[in-house]
């Protein structure tokens, strides 16, 4: 028998290591934040986005204002949308605002957290720290899991609905 607890134990330790990394889910009061997620950069490279799903559970509004982290020099929240024809991305000065039992993905090509001067390469496998500050709910640390270059999604999770 402890042979057979031991085999199990064994194989269970083994298949999640070899599991692939899931993306953590963060929350603080009615803020839940769903598979925080970037991509690697190459060298050299700048800039890199960042991307989530925020959820509002409670029954009144919050907004995300600000976000933060030691791999760059400037973290701002972004929005990109087609305007006549033309892909244009924009610096939200007041924030992304999410109402009471409101969803919001930020996601490539839509909202979305905008790193400024990388300092180093982001490298998979080597999750990204942050701090998300929310207007009522505060602050909240997250780490973003890193996905290969060019990635559309997490691995394991697909992309949900932008919703207002």
């Amino acid at each position: 028998m402890k042979r057979f607890i031991a085999t199990t134990a064994s194989l269970l330790l083994f298949a999640a290591a070899a599991a692939p990394l899931q993306a953590r889910d963060f929350s603080k009061g009615p803020i839940k934040i769903e598979q925080p997620w970037t991509r690697a950069t190459p060298g050299g490279a700048k800039v890199a986005g960042g991307f989530m799903k925020i959820t509002n559970t409670g029954t009144t509004p919050d907004r995300l204002v600000s976000a933060t982290t030691d791999i760059s020099g400037v973290v701002e929240l972004h929005e990109m949308k087609m305007v006549e024809g033309i892909m244009q991305m924009r610096a939200l000065g007041n924030g992304i605002e999410l109402k009471p039992g409101q969803s919001v993905d930020l996601k490539p090509g839509g909202y979305h957290v905008m790193f400024i001067d990388l300092k180093a390469p982001i490298v998979k496998g080597k999750p990204v720290k942050a701090r998300l500050t929310f207007e009522k709910a505060g602050e909240i640390e997250v780490e973003f899991k890193v996905e290969p270059i060019g990635a559309r999604a997490p691995a394991g999770g697909g992309g949900g609905h932008h919703k207002h």
